[in-house]
């Protein structure tokens, strides 16, 4: 048994002319939990599609649970949970009638008490899918995406429409599912949502992979540089990245006396993602110009 449920290999998808992934390679290991990040249009969908088996690549290698995707058969897929971002679940039934439906399909799944407890759906179990809030529908979804004990689990911008309360729920239920062992990939627009939860990540931009690494490391240790902020005596805004913020800060004192507006900013997760975006756009766009006639 390989220590990959996903192994991913120079994979291209080219839709006519226009390129949506473009060679990317990665690897998710088992037990962990790994966040694709990248903007709207990045290419993320299409890949997890392709992963899921719901669309055919152009080329490139593919292994899920060791199985080529697009020879995936109902053996392979009950070993997947799938969340997508919207769901088409017939509204007509209750909470509990889809999730005993769905509990069928699996050989061995999760107790329905139990899984809807997780998803903080007690007192909605004999509503009717259709009269559940966005929220609450959501909380279904992910539900129908576990009830089966999947060994790799899907989750597509998961907590979408969950406020504050509900999204912390959420979080204690994946650290719970990744102490039983499921691997999980995550997509999130949440930022602190992927260091929270995330293992590792690989941010996505143009089709390709801009970064990959663990999330305390993804960008690298530059991008991690502290910044010192301040006003000084001529009321002049200053900035000094340096990894040695309070000898820095200790300087300016001795310079100048207690400066104005000081503060020491550490780079977060999202700072270190919107940085990797522009990076990416900017390398796009100087492509563009080299490629344009003279």
């Amino acid at each position: 048994m390989t220590d990959n449920v996903i192994e991913v290999r120079e994979l291209r998808k080219a839709y006519g002319d226009f390129i949506a992934v473009d060679g990317i390679s990665f690897d998710i290991r088992r037990g962990e939990t790994f966040a694709l990040l990248g903007p709207n249009g990045a290419g993320k969908s299409t890949t997890i599609e392709i992963l899921e088996g719901f669309r055919h690549r152009s080329s490139g290698d593919v292994r899920v649970l060791g199985v080529d995707p697009q020879r995936g058969g109902l053996d392979w897929k009950a070993r997947m949970g799938v969340v997508l971002q919207s769901t088409g679940e017939a509204g007509n039934f209750t909470v509990r009638e889809l999730l005993t439906e769905f509990a069928g399909y699996y050989p061995r799944p999760r107790d329905i008490d139990e899984v809807i407890a997780a998803v903080g759906l007690d007192e909605k179990q004999r509503t009717r899918a259709a009269r559940l809030s966005g929220g609450q529908r959501r909380r279904l979804d992910v539900a129908l995406g576990i009830i089966g004990r999947p060994e790799l689990l899907f989750l597509d911008e998961p907590t979408t429409g969950f406020d504050p309360e509900a999204r912390r729920q959420f979080w204690d239920l994946i650290r719970s599912l990744k102490r039983e062992g499921t691997s999980i990939l995550l997509t999130t627009h949440y930022l602190d949502e992927a260091a929270q939860l995330g293992d590792r990540a690989a941010v996505i931009a143009g089709g390709s992979i801009a970064a990959i690494g663990r999330i305390d490391e993804i960008g690298g240790a530059d991008a991690r540089t502290p910044m010192v902020r301040w006003t000084d005596a001529a009321g002049r805004a200053r900035a000094e990245r340096t990894r040695e913020p309070g000898a820095v800060v200790a300087r300016i004192y001795r310079e100048g006396g207690e400066p104005a507006d000081l503060e020491v900013v550490r780079p977060t997760l999202e700072d270190i993602y919107l940085e990797l975006i522009r990076e990416a756009a900017d390398r796009g766009s100087s492509t563009a110009t080299m490629k344009e006639p003279a």
